[in-house]
């Protein structure tokens, strides 16, 4: 008899147990009704974030938040909605692709948080720009572009000289055939669409030492460089720098425009009428052309041209995929 009162005793007490466990949710349905009660979380993924001192560190974001984040550093305060949601579409591909190919990786693309657009933007400013770029996000949930049965490749830039670039040119691979010129005649307007550069030769040759040292020979290389020495010996088609001689060595352009930290390697070298041992580098447009151009894309925006229309006319050849979802690309758990 005792043993039958502590089972019915121990039975009382995990039935409620079990309705204190379930008391928050039944008052969510009485509330907000049965969908919200329950799945309604929002989606998070890992990612690798570097604190301001010390080595990177896994955290927790919502997913919306970080591809908003990622968009906050890509895309100026004042863009059109359909530029944002462009490149909305074009982040979240690279990030899909990335995860696919590295075998569902934690994504490590740097973004802002709320805390920090709050404090770039002040607080009378932040909320309504976060605002539209979760609107472009949460407008093109689960769109992404295609080639081929796969994830497109979607790189981005700033402005160019007129002309995106030919990935089978610059990148000697037919893989990308849609990203391809486009003509974007609109950059030529774009903020610091020409700059000019001042380096001595000796500061190229530290700059490019890597690739020179390997290539010319101990001797050329400790005599130094001149003006004469530097000449640009063709472009492509959209008028970037293919190739180029440094003394004996032949590099491409975007090898001596990383070298050198040039916003582009669209440029020119002309040398210094005063001192043989300096030139000046004038580039023309920001980022290495290949892709969208942003400035080309926000006035796409302003003209009323759709998300859709911007892919077409930058990513012609690939498909937009609208239900694709990030809850089956990366692991992640609930807030």
């Amino acid at each position: 008899m005792r043993k039958y009162t502590a089972v019915r005793a121990m039975k009382s007490m995990a039935v409620f147990l079990l309705l204190l466990l379930l008391f928050p949710y039944v008052v969510s349905v009485f509330v907000n009704g049965a969908g919200t009660a329950a799945g309604d979380d929002p989606f998070c993924i890992r990612v690798r974030v570097a604190p301001e001192e010390g080595e990177q560190v896994t955290a927790e974001v919502e997913w919306t938040d970080y591809l908003a984040g990622i968009l906050a550093l890509e895309m100026p305060e004042d863009c059109g909605d359909a530029a944002a949601e462009a490149m909305a579409v074009l982040i979240r591909t690279r990030l899909y692709r990335d995860a696919e190919d590295s075998g569902n990786p934690v994504p490590e693309d740097p973004f802002l948080t709320r805390e920090e657009m709050q404090k770039q933007w002040g607080t009378d400013h932040w909320k309504e720009t976060y605002e539209k770029y979760v609107r472009a996000v949460e407008n093109t949930d689960g769109c992404v572009l295609m080639y081929d049965g796969g994830y497109a490749w979607t790189p981005y830039f700033l402005s160019c000289s007129g002309m995106t670039r030919s990935a089978a040119e610059v990148l000697g691979s037919s893989e990308y055939p849609y990203v391809d010129i486009r003509e974007c005649p609109l950059d030529k307007e774009a903020d610091e669409a020409i700059q000019t550069f001042t380096f001595s030769c000796r500061q190229i040759q530290e700059l490019c030492r890597d690739f020179l040292v390997a290539a010319d020979s101990g001797e050329t290389a400790g005599q130094g460089y001149s003006a004469a020495d530097l000449e640009i010996l063709s472009d492509d088609s959209a008028g970037y720098v293919h190739e180029m001689r440094i003394g004996n060595t032949i590099c491409t352009g975007d090898q001596f425009r990383d070298a050198l930290s040039l916003p582009s390697s669209d440029f020119s070298i002309t040398a210094d009428q005063e001192d043989a041992q300096e030139v000046r580098i004038t580039t023309v447009g920001k980022g290495h052309g290949l892709g969208m151009s942003i400035w080309t894309a926000e006035q796409m925006a302003e003209e009323g041209k759709t998300c859709e229309e911007i892919l077409e006319f930058f990513f012609e050849g690939a498909e937009l995929h609208r239900d694709i979802w990030a809850e089956e690309i990366f692991q992640y758990s609930k807030l």
